[in-house]
């Protein structure tokens, strides 16, 4: 068997309104997109964008994979063009982590072990072991790792600036069966601590909550952030740092009794080593859809030489990241509790033949082939962007 054709689908699927609820502060409009008026943080999308690739093979076996593109999926579609593709043809697709290695040497020396290109061949890899289940009759979880559990449990996210309407939010998720909660906050460390204290008050002791602050504390506030959420148990503290900051990361790691955890916008276990080695995080949270199946394995062992669970990211990923995260979940010896926006499935699922979804708060483990979904291309090519 071999690789005969691969095609990338970059797609835009309209939304009414931010999947995770609640307002947010003051933003610079763009069109499409938006920045934060008076932080610099990263550029959205008014729409749910990504890139959905496609992998033939000369038996007729197709792959779906995802390279996460909240932002220019025809960035992403370019590499694979240009890149990606001739690198791929003609291979054997059970060489995936052969394929991984090729794929990442032939732009390391360019100056390009991150970002757009590392996304493309992430999404290469995902659709890679999609065949490979296909191929064996096997679903991905059982090949990358093996089953180590039925059910890949799940926190819910959401987010706003008022107190009381992001405390409405977290109890109507728990209403949907969720006992996992992470509040995107984007405010200050007071306006934080005075929302994270409205949602445990309405939720009760027995819900577990997570802060994520979007990278928009300095050392000093963190520390003070995290201390106040540590009254109220939460689990973890979130992206609290620019990504640049592995000492500021470490030094805050020390400091807490809580867990900080971090990662989302890393890519592979190289770009991860500072940190592992400065133990500047207590939970790694990589994207699937970002580092691929087989590199989030190997940062996976790396965590779990550390004694550090997973928390898998999401974020913005479509319904092929969701579906790759969860056989990824289900064979990482440490996970912990995987990401899911509950409000955006329903958007997500627009490509789909059939719906794929989580039943109370969790995730079942299939034993179909492969990713276990089934994509309808007519529909993600009525999604492309020209």
């Amino acid at each position: 068997m071999k690789i005969k054709e691969i095609t990338a689908f970059p797609i835009r699927i309209s939304r009414e309104e931010d999947s995770e609820g609640g307002d947010r502060p003051a933003v610079i409009d763009f069109g499409d997109y938006f920045v934060d008026q008076s932080a610099f943080t990263s550029i959205y999308s008014k729409h749910h964008e990504t890139t959905v690739i496609k992998i033939e093979t000369d038996t007729g076996i197709v792959g779906w994979g995802e390279a996460q593109s909240p932002v220019s999926p025809k960035t992403t579609r370019t590499i694979v063009d240009d890149l990606v593709r001739p690198l791929i043809l003609g291979r054997d697709p059970f060489d995936i982590e052969a394929i991984w290695t090729r794929n990442y040497g032939a732009m390391r020396e360019r100056g390009h072990p991150t970002g757009f290109y590392i996304d493309a061949i992430g999404g290469t890899d995902i659709a890679l072991w999609d065949i490979v289940g296909k191929a064996t009759g096997k679903p991905v979880h059982k090949l990358a790792g093996g089953r180590y559990r039925d059910r890949v449990k799940l926190y819910a996210g959401m987010g706003g600036t008022d107190p009381q309407k992001v405390a409405d939010s977290a109890e109507e998720h728990v209403g949907y069966g969720y006992r996992a909660l992470k509040l995107h906050l984007l405010l200050d460390a007071t306006g934080v601590a005075e929302i994270a204290r409205a949602v445990r008050q309405r939720v009760g002791p027995d819900i577990m909550l997570m802060c994520d602050v979007h990278m928009r504390q300095s050392v000093t506030s963190a520390i003070k952030l995290g201390r106040e959420l540590e009254k109220l148990d939460f689990t973890w503290l979130e992206s609290p740092l620019v990504p640049e900051d592995v000492p500021g990361a470490s030094r805050l790691a020390d400091a807490l009794d809580m867990a900080v955890a971090i990662g989302e916008w890393s890519r592979t276990r190289y770009e991860m080593r500072e940190a592992f080695e400065r133990r500047a995080y207590d939970i790694v949270m990589h994207d699937i859809a970002r580092t691929g199946i087989t590199e989030g394995h190997r940062i996976g062992t790396i965590a779990d030489t550390n004694n550090i669970p997973v928390a898998p990211h999401v974020g913005g990923g479509g319904i092929l990241s969701v579906a790759a995260t969860v056989e990824y979940s289900a064979s990482c010896s440490n996970f912990m509790i995987m990401e899911h926006s509950h409000h955006a499935n329903e958007i997500k699922n627009a490509i789909t033949a059939e719906n794929y979804g989580p039943r109370n708060g969790y995730f079942e483990v299939s034993d179909r082939p492969g990713l276990g979904i089934e994509i309808d291309q007519s529909l993600v090519e009525s999604f492309v962007v020209a």
